[in-house]
């Protein structure tokens, strides 16, 4: 059988608040965090420093660490150190870890990882940790060996230090948050070591946009929600955005424009062709005049005239959910990739909240806790924590204060700002 339409038997009634099932939630994440994780995830265990940073902070978020013993969290502290790379960095998980069978030919083989290096440091200083095991100069020394001459960064060093892996701004943004966990805002030498080529990073940024205004992975492909969340983010990150400097991001508004754009009501397969349930498919009906929301105004003008004398119950946004591409359903990681987007830009407010809200606790929300990537999906790691980082952004359900920009809690933001070794660094701005 497929998924039920979105609009049977679902009366809407503005009065009715969705609910938010905070101790599901809890339950899930506890689940995740302390029992084997389902056979499906077997193929993600290479990436399995991500799993760990989305279950830490999901529990962070929710205010669910207070009943965890010290000698428990120090546990999952040294499992993170016990990833660390000798020459900087920090390996995706445990099992490329050679120990005393390294060689000069093998070493290869256990590479560090640039995404889980920014996980990993963030999943330190969400459970605490004051990084004082962390190499951390040996990690600025590889973060410099890994962007290329172009600007850009790759994901690991291969054989005769050969930069391997994509180019896009999933590893630029992955780059800058590094750089500033362990330097701040600082631009000089720290630790003796020189910083990344900034400007570089930025151009390649700026490259990347698209004509519509949206992030790509690369010059003149298709804009993407999630890599426009990466760019903006890198951006926040090496002081590059607009209105302090346009390098990076030349056409602020039309990128907005672009993300807001995202917010759709065209929540299921179903919907591309029936988004009122009117049974209707013609130039004036089809659910491209009036599923999307708009920057401007909403409903749209063709929306409005081909509606004119029926009922106005169909423009309610009842449900609005955002997708990661144009003329995509909607799906729940992009509730953030979007929603975060706009926030670290300052524009969170051009969105209809509530109906976003609405998507997410009432479509996406699995009874068991967590969210699905789609109505009717059973809830997911990646996904779940998504939906949370969205609903903590907009503040109404009970969440911890959000950063958008390091997608983690403020209470991590504040942590890592007020350790020694970094107040050092920030306040002298000069060679350490």
């Amino acid at each position: 059988m497929g998924r039920p339409s979105m609009n049977q038997g679902l009366a809407f009634d503005l009065g009715n608040e969705s609910t938010f099932n905070k101790s599901k939630h809890v339950l899930y994440w506890k689940r995740c965090l302390k029992t084997f994780l389902p056979q499906p995830y077997t193929s993600n265990d290479s990436n399995r420093m991500l799993l760990a940073f989305f279950i830490i902070s999901a529990l962070d978020l929710l205010g669910a660490w207070n009943d965890t013993s010290a000698e428990e969290k120090e546990g999952y502290v040294q499992w993170i150190y016990n990833c660390q790379h000798p020459e900087g960095g920090f390996r995706g998980f445990p099992g490329t870890d050679l120990g005393e069978q390294t060689t000069t030919e093998n070493k290869v083989w256990d590479p560090a990882n640039l995404p889980a290096t920014y996980l990993a440091i963030a999943s330190l200083l969400v459970l605490g940790d004051d990084l004082t095991r962390m190499k951390r100069k040996e990690c600025l020394q590889w973060l410099n060996k890994l962007q290329r001459p172009d600007g850009s960064f790759g994901e690991t060093l291969g054989e005769n230090g050969k930069v391997e892996g994509g180019m896009d701004t999933r590893f630029g943004y992955s780059a800058a948050v590094v750089r500033w966990m362990l330097r701040g805002w600082t631009s000089g030498n720290v630790l003796d070591v020189p910083d990344i080529r900034v400007l570089q990073l930025v151009d390649c940024i700026h490259t990347s946009q698209s004509y519509d205004g949206g992030i790509s992975e690369a010059p003149f492909h298709e804009s993407h929600a999630g890599l426009t969340y990466c760019a903006i983010s890198a951006l926040y990150y090496l002081d590059h955005l607009p209105p302090k400097s346009f390098r990076g991001l030349a056409e602020p508004e039309r990128t907005i424009h672009w993300l807001v754009s995202r917010q759709t009501m065209t929540l299921d397969e179903e919907d591309e062709f029936d988004t009122n349930n009117d049974e209707t498919d013609t130039p004036e009906t089809c659910h491209d005049a009036h599923s999307f929301v708009k920057l401007r105004s909403y409903p749209s003008t063709q929306g409005e005239l081909s509606a004119a004398g029926q009922p106005t119950s169909h423009f309610h946004t009842q449900w609005a959910g955002f997708n990661g591409r144009s003329n995509k359903i909607a799906d729940t990681c992009y509730a953030f990739w979007a929603g975060g987007a706009l926030a670290v830009l300052g524009k969170f407010d051009l969105i209809d909240k509530s109906a976003a809200r609405r998507y997410l606790l009432d479509k996406t929300q699995h009874i068991i806790g967590g969210f699905g990537k789609l109505a009717g999906d059973p809830p997911d790691i990646f996904h779940s924590y998504m939906g949370l980082a969205f609903l903590a952004i907009n503040g109404k359900d009970g969440l911890k204060s959000f950063s958008p920009a390091l997608c983690a809690s403020q209470d991590t933001v504040r942590h890592l700002e007020s350790l020694p070794w970094r107040q050092d660094i920030v306040n002298s701005n000069t060679t350490l």
